[in-house]
Protein backbone atom coordinates (compact mmCIF):
# COMPACT_ATOMS: atom_id res chain seq x y z
CA UNK A 1 0.00 0.00 0.00
CA UNK A 2 1.00 3.25 -0.99
CA UNK A 3 1.19 6.74 1.06
CA UNK A 4 -1.26 7.87 -1.79
CA UNK A 5 -3.34 4.80 -1.87
CA UNK A 6 -7.04 5.35 -3.78
CA UNK A 7 -6.83 9.00 -3.46
CA UNK A 8 -7.32 11.19 -6.52
CA UNK A 9 -4.98 14.06 -7.62
CA UNK A 10 -4.14 16.41 -10.19
CA UNK A 11 -0.78 18.18 -11.70
CA UNK A 12 -0.81 21.24 -13.56
CA UNK A 13 1.95 21.62 -15.86
CA UNK A 14 1.77 17.65 -15.88
CA UNK A 15 3.85 16.54 -18.82
CA UNK A 16 6.84 17.54 -18.55
CA UNK A 17 9.56 18.37 -15.69
CA UNK A 18 8.73 18.71 -12.11
CA UNK A 19 5.12 18.51 -12.75
CA UNK A 20 5.81 15.03 -14.46
CA UNK A 21 8.13 13.61 -12.08
CA UNK A 22 5.82 14.82 -9.66
CA UNK A 23 2.55 12.90 -10.75
CA UNK A 24 4.43 10.08 -11.88
CA UNK A 25 5.66 9.25 -7.87
CA UNK A 26 1.92 9.82 -7.03
CA UNK A 27 0.97 6.87 -8.95
CA UNK A 28 3.79 4.35 -7.62
CA UNK A 29 2.26 5.47 -4.19
CA UNK A 30 -0.93 4.00 -5.41
CA UNK A 31 -3.04 7.40 -6.11
CA UNK A 32 -4.33 8.10 -9.61
CA UNK A 33 -3.64 11.09 -11.30
CA UNK A 34 -5.22 13.46 -13.43
CA UNK A 35 -2.52 15.36 -15.73
CA UNK A 36 -3.03 18.89 -16.99
CA UNK A 37 -0.91 20.53 -19.69
CA UNK A 38 -1.61 23.22 -23.00
CA UNK A 39 -1.01 19.91 -25.71
CA UNK A 40 -4.04 18.72 -27.12
CA UNK A 41 -5.34 15.53 -26.04
CA UNK A 42 -4.56 13.37 -29.21
CA UNK A 43 -0.72 15.13 -29.04
CA UNK A 44 2.30 12.67 -29.37
CA UNK A 45 3.47 13.75 -25.75
CA UNK A 46 -0.09 12.98 -24.16
CA UNK A 47 0.14 9.79 -25.94
CA UNK A 48 3.36 8.89 -25.19
CA UNK A 49 2.62 10.26 -21.32
CA UNK A 50 -0.80 8.24 -20.89
CA UNK A 51 0.83 5.02 -22.33
CA UNK A 52 4.01 5.01 -20.32
CA UNK A 53 2.28 5.28 -17.05
CA UNK A 54 -0.57 3.32 -17.50
CA UNK A 55 -4.37 3.45 -16.49
CA UNK A 56 -4.38 5.35 -13.35
CA UNK A 57 -3.24 8.21 -15.45
CA UNK A 58 -5.73 10.57 -17.31
CA UNK A 59 -5.32 13.91 -19.06
CA UNK A 60 -6.94 16.95 -19.61
CA UNK A 61 -6.04 19.82 -21.65
CA UNK A 62 -6.08 23.37 -20.13
CA UNK A 63 -5.00 26.98 -19.70
CA UNK A 64 -4.69 27.92 -15.92
CA UNK A 65 -4.97 31.05 -16.86
CA UNK A 66 -8.72 30.68 -17.98
CA UNK A 67 -11.22 30.03 -15.35
CA UNK A 68 -13.50 28.44 -18.47
CA UNK A 69 -10.88 25.50 -18.83
CA UNK A 70 -10.90 25.22 -14.84
CA UNK A 71 -14.48 24.74 -14.95
CA UNK A 72 -13.93 21.88 -17.46
CA UNK A 73 -10.93 20.41 -15.44
CA UNK A 74 -13.43 20.49 -12.56
CA UNK A 75 -16.30 18.50 -14.42
CA UNK A 76 -13.66 15.99 -15.67
CA UNK A 77 -12.80 14.81 -12.36
CA UNK A 78 -15.89 14.91 -10.65
CA UNK A 79 -17.46 12.68 -13.38
CA UNK A 80 -14.24 10.82 -13.94
CA UNK A 81 -13.60 10.17 -10.15
CA UNK A 82 -16.24 11.66 -8.09
CA UNK A 83 -13.17 13.41 -5.57
CA UNK A 84 -10.21 15.23 -5.23
CA UNK A 85 -7.69 14.93 -2.24
CA UNK A 86 -4.76 16.59 -4.34
CA UNK A 87 -3.98 19.52 -5.67
CA UNK A 88 -0.29 20.46 -7.15
CA UNK A 89 -0.33 23.85 -8.85
CA UNK A 90 2.54 23.39 -10.90
CA UNK A 91 2.36 25.06 -14.31
CA UNK A 92 4.36 28.45 -14.96
CA UNK A 93 6.81 30.59 -16.96
CA UNK A 94 9.29 32.50 -16.36
CA UNK A 95 10.52 35.76 -17.26
CA UNK A 96 14.01 37.84 -17.13
CA UNK A 97 15.23 40.93 -18.11
CA UNK A 98 15.88 44.51 -16.62
CA UNK A 99 12.67 46.12 -15.07
CA UNK A 100 13.15 48.81 -17.23
CA UNK A 101 12.73 46.91 -20.67
CA UNK A 102 10.23 44.71 -19.40
CA UNK A 103 6.86 45.00 -21.11
CA UNK A 104 3.34 45.49 -19.80
CA UNK A 105 2.34 42.39 -21.40
CA UNK A 106 5.13 40.01 -20.73
CA UNK A 107 4.59 40.77 -16.81
CA UNK A 108 0.67 40.49 -17.15
CA UNK A 109 1.27 37.16 -19.13
CA UNK A 110 3.30 35.46 -16.29
CA UNK A 111 1.66 37.16 -13.39
CA UNK A 112 -2.08 35.23 -15.26
CA UNK A 113 -0.41 32.26 -15.46
CA UNK A 114 2.03 31.89 -12.26
CA UNK A 115 -0.62 33.96 -9.70
CA UNK A 116 -3.94 33.75 -11.43
CA UNK A 117 -3.15 30.05 -12.26
CA UNK A 118 -3.15 28.77 -8.63
CA UNK A 119 -5.72 31.50 -7.36
CA UNK A 120 -8.06 29.97 -10.06
CA UNK A 121 -7.35 26.26 -9.65
CA UNK A 122 -7.77 26.87 -5.98
CA UNK A 123 -10.98 28.70 -6.41
CA UNK A 124 -12.66 26.38 -8.39
CA UNK A 125 -11.71 22.83 -6.38
CA UNK A 126 -11.32 23.64 -3.05
CA UNK A 127 -14.83 22.84 -2.71
CA UNK A 128 -14.48 19.26 -4.01
CA UNK A 129 -11.77 19.01 -1.89
CA UNK A 130 -13.75 19.94 1.33
CA UNK A 131 -15.98 17.06 0.40
CA UNK A 132 -13.06 14.54 -0.18
CA UNK A 133 -10.68 16.10 2.49
CA UNK A 134 -13.53 14.53 5.03
CA UNK A 135 -12.87 11.46 4.30
CA UNK A 136 -8.71 10.84 4.63
CA UNK A 137 -6.33 11.17 7.88
CA UNK A 138 -5.09 14.83 7.45
CA UNK A 139 -7.62 15.71 5.03
CA UNK A 140 -6.67 16.90 1.52
CA UNK A 141 -3.64 19.07 0.40
CA UNK A 142 -2.71 21.96 -1.92
CA UNK A 143 0.56 21.80 -2.70
CA UNK A 144 1.18 24.92 -5.06
CA UNK A 145 4.86 25.17 -6.71
CA UNK A 146 6.37 28.58 -5.83
CA UNK A 147 10.88 28.77 -6.18
CA UNK A 148 13.15 29.68 -4.40
CA UNK A 149 12.99 32.93 -6.68
CA UNK A 150 9.66 33.71 -4.24
CA UNK A 151 12.16 33.66 -0.96
CA UNK A 152 15.11 35.55 -1.99
CA UNK A 153 15.49 37.89 -4.95
CA UNK A 154 17.67 37.86 -8.34
CA UNK A 155 19.43 40.16 -10.65
CA UNK A 156 17.18 40.54 -13.51
CA UNK A 157 13.95 38.14 -12.50
CA UNK A 158 12.01 40.43 -10.15
CA UNK A 159 8.59 39.65 -12.59
CA UNK A 160 9.40 36.02 -11.44
CA UNK A 161 9.98 36.56 -7.94
CA UNK A 162 7.01 38.81 -7.43
CA UNK A 163 5.10 36.28 -8.86
CA UNK A 164 6.67 33.52 -7.04
CA UNK A 165 6.71 35.55 -4.07
CA UNK A 166 2.67 35.93 -4.67
CA UNK A 167 2.15 32.16 -4.68
CA UNK A 168 3.96 31.58 -1.15
CA UNK A 169 2.14 34.09 0.76
CA UNK A 170 -1.06 33.29 -1.01
CA UNK A 171 -0.44 29.65 0.25
CA UNK A 172 -0.03 31.02 3.94
CA UNK A 173 -2.88 32.90 3.55
CA UNK A 174 -4.84 29.54 2.43
CA UNK A 175 -3.95 27.46 5.52
CA UNK A 176 -4.94 30.22 7.61
CA UNK A 177 -8.33 30.44 6.21
CA UNK A 178 -9.39 26.90 6.07
CA UNK A 179 -7.59 26.22 9.40
CA UNK A 180 -9.72 28.47 11.13
CA UNK A 181 -12.75 27.54 9.17
CA UNK A 182 -11.83 23.59 10.26
CA UNK A 183 -12.21 22.68 6.53
CA UNK A 184 -10.48 19.33 6.10
CA UNK A 185 -7.57 21.10 3.59
CA UNK A 186 -3.97 21.82 3.92
CA UNK A 187 -2.27 24.07 2.19
CA UNK A 188 1.81 24.16 1.28
CA UNK A 189 3.95 25.74 -1.05
CA UNK A 190 6.87 23.89 -2.47
CA UNK A 191 10.18 25.82 -3.28
CA UNK A 192 12.60 24.47 -6.19
CA UNK A 193 16.44 25.56 -6.44
CA UNK A 194 17.40 25.59 -9.83
CA UNK A 195 16.12 22.15 -11.55
CA UNK A 196 17.03 19.87 -14.50
CA UNK A 197 13.69 21.48 -16.81
CA UNK A 198 12.45 22.65 -20.10
CA UNK A 199 11.64 25.55 -18.82
CA UNK A 200 15.59 26.49 -17.03
CA UNK A 201 17.03 25.21 -20.52
CA UNK A 202 14.82 27.51 -22.46
CA UNK A 203 15.93 30.23 -19.54
CA UNK A 204 19.50 29.74 -20.02
CA UNK A 205 19.33 29.55 -24.02
CA UNK A 206 18.04 32.96 -23.54
CA UNK A 207 20.89 34.24 -21.08
CA UNK A 208 22.93 33.25 -24.23
CA UNK A 209 21.11 34.87 -26.77
CA UNK A 210 21.45 37.92 -24.90
CA UNK A 211 25.35 37.66 -24.39
CA UNK A 212 25.57 37.03 -20.77
CA UNK A 213 27.09 33.51 -21.58
CA UNK A 214 28.65 31.24 -25.06
CA UNK A 215 26.44 28.51 -24.09
CA UNK A 216 24.25 26.92 -22.07
CA UNK A 217 26.84 24.61 -20.63
CA UNK A 218 28.14 27.87 -19.04
CA UNK A 219 25.65 28.86 -16.83
CA UNK A 220 24.86 25.39 -15.63
CA UNK A 221 28.68 24.98 -14.48
CA UNK A 222 27.94 28.36 -12.77
CA UNK A 223 24.69 27.78 -11.14
CA UNK A 224 26.08 24.29 -10.03
CA UNK A 225 29.26 26.22 -8.76
CA UNK A 226 26.86 28.58 -6.32
CA UNK A 227 24.99 25.39 -5.06
CA UNK A 228 26.59 23.96 -2.12
CA UNK A 229 25.65 20.83 -2.87
CA UNK A 230 27.34 21.22 -5.73
CA UNK A 231 24.93 20.22 -8.53
CA UNK A 232 21.26 20.87 -9.78
CA UNK A 233 18.20 18.72 -8.92
CA UNK A 234 16.95 16.08 -10.88
CA UNK A 235 13.27 16.71 -10.91
CA UNK A 236 12.26 13.43 -8.91
CA UNK A 237 13.88 14.99 -6.36
CA UNK A 238 11.15 17.38 -6.15
CA UNK A 239 8.80 14.07 -6.24
CA UNK A 240 9.57 12.82 -2.77
CA UNK A 241 9.26 16.13 -1.36
CA UNK A 242 5.79 16.41 -2.87
CA UNK A 243 4.69 12.95 -1.81
CA UNK A 244 5.21 13.47 1.73
CA UNK A 245 3.21 17.05 1.87
CA UNK A 246 0.34 15.34 -0.05
CA UNK A 247 -0.09 12.45 2.37
CA UNK A 248 -1.13 11.47 6.09
CA UNK A 249 2.64 12.00 6.93
CA UNK A 250 1.58 15.49 7.02
CA UNK A 251 -1.15 16.07 8.90
CA UNK A 252 0.07 18.35 10.82
CA UNK A 253 1.84 20.90 7.81
CA UNK A 254 -0.28 23.72 6.88
CA UNK A 255 0.97 27.09 5.91
CA UNK A 256 4.42 25.49 5.18
CA UNK A 257 7.84 26.48 3.16
CA UNK A 258 9.05 23.30 1.79
CA UNK A 259 12.44 24.56 0.30
CA UNK A 260 14.41 21.77 -1.71
CA UNK A 261 17.19 23.74 -3.07
CA UNK A 262 20.31 22.28 -1.85
CA UNK A 263 21.40 24.98 0.21
CA UNK A 264 21.14 27.68 -2.37
CA UNK A 265 19.05 29.78 0.71
CA UNK A 266 21.09 28.80 3.27
CA UNK A 267 23.92 30.99 1.99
Amino acid sequence: MGRLQDRIAFVSGGLRGIGLAIGTRFLGEGAKVVFSDLDAPDSPAVREVLERLGPNASYVSANVASEEDWGRVEAHIRQTHGALHVLVNNAGIDLTGAVETLELAAWRKIMAINVDGVFLGVKTLVPLMAQSGAGVAGGASIINVSSIMGLVGYSEVSAYNASKGAVRLFTKGLAIEFATKRMPIRANSLHPGFVKTPLLNAGFQRWVDKGFAEKPEDLVAAMEGATPIGRLAEPDELAGPAVFLASSDASYVTGAELVVDGGWTAQ
